[in-house]
């Protein structure tokens, strides 16, 4: 096949990945990514672009709309991949496949855009969308329904995964061991929940606790915190830094991000894969992809999760045990992005079939 990936193009973890997956599948796979269209050399120029970058309006939204359908008549795909359309116009999906009969276009959304937590000029071209796309990726099932009340036509679940070449067990040099060794990890953003208590916990009670993220959100709310502020400046870690923070940890945490309504999150997929015991918030929806205190563990209150760490840290075989079928079960599962990819596939085939 040939597929066109669209998508911001920053992340290592979104839209790339997709790509890669694709490729390793045995297909033809272009990109198109709009991030480099909003960078200028010019402070003002650039401050122009932020705007319209931000707010989805201006010129550089249309030039990138139709730079994307001028591409995809040239490459004439069979299918396009939309990655988080906020940036994609109604119009343009509907131009696509005008320009390039049979064309399928696929749109995958990572954040919750029914969601109260966001502006809601965000998602108004996504949204408005929505009755152009073939499919609908759902990435939570609370959405699932949501989509098709909002005019999807189809819309399936596409659970996160794991990049097997990114996410994997090693063993870290003494230099590494200096930023990252640790008993206890959270890798994430902030969100104004029980994370940041948490964290005050864990240190409280002797554990070598370590965090990143991204540091705007972080250090403003910890910068006081007698027991956090020594994380300050918090620092993001991306591919093998973030690799190494993981396999780094005894234990990692896993909080869920309110925001998006999340009931699993795609590091659920990433830690077990490094072979690093996750410890989660619970949800009923992750106590079906992981078998509790058999391949990951899991705390509903704060008082559980400091049992819970206290208890794995004193038992270094159990603990690498779990941790051990967790790595074997995200592969065993199919929770790898080729995984996912494939499945993809397969609703496309589906739907070529059904328009027979």
């Amino acid at each position: 096949m040939r597929i066109l990936v669209v998508g911001d193009g920053r992340s290592k973890i979104h839209e790339v990945p997709v790509a890669e997956a694709l490729r390793d599948l045995g297909h033809q796979v272009e990109t198109f990514f709009w991030n480099p269209h909003f960078y200028a050399t010019s402070p003002l120029v650039q401050l122009w672009l932020k705007m319209q970058n931000r707010f989805l309006w201006g010129p550089q939204i249309g030039r990138i709309n139709r730079e994307l359908v001028g591409q995809a008549a040239q490459f004439k795909p069979d299918l396009v991949f939309v990655y988080r359309g906020t940036h994609v116009l109604p119009s343009t999906i509907r131009a696509i496949k005008a320009r390039v009969p049979g064309c399928q276009v696929f749109g995958y959304n990572n954040d919750d855009p029914f969601s109260t937590g966001y502006p809601g000029w965000l998602w108004r071209h996504f949204l408005k969308g929505l009755p152009a796309y073939d499919l609908v990726l759902a990435y939570r099932h609370r959405n699932l329904e949501e989509y098709r009340r909002a005019g999807a036509r189809r819309v399936e679940l596409l659970r996160s995964w794991f990049v097997p070449r990114a996410n994997y067990a090693v063993e870290l040099s003494d230099e590494d061991k200096v930023r990252y060794a640790c008993d206890v990890v959270f890798i994430g953003h902030y969100e104004p929940d029980q994370r940041v208590a948490a964290l005050e916990a864990v240190v409280r009670r002797g554990w070598k606790l370590r965090l990143f993220g991204p540091g705007y959100d972080w250090d403003p709310v910890i910068r006081h915190s007698s027991e956090l502020t020594a994380q300050t400046p918090v620092q993001l870690v991306w591919g093998e830094d973030y690799n190494r923070a993981l396999c780094g940890a005894r234990i990692a945490l896993c909080f869920l991000s309110k925001l998006n309504r999340d009931t699993y999150t795609r590091r659920c997929f990433e830690i077990p894969a490094t072979r690093t015991l996750m410890l989660a918030e619970y949800t009923d929806d992750l106590a079906r992809l992981f078998r509790e205190g058999e391949e990951a563990e899991f705390f509903r209150t704060p008082e559980e999760m400091l049992n819970k760490i206290e208890r794995y840290l004193k038992d270094d075989g159990r603990r690498k045990a779990v941790a051990e079928a967790g790595f074997k079960s995200v592969h065993q599962h199919g929770h790898d992005v080729v995984s996912r990819m494939r499945q993809v596939l397969l609703w496309s085939e589906e739907i070529r079939k059904g328009s027979r």
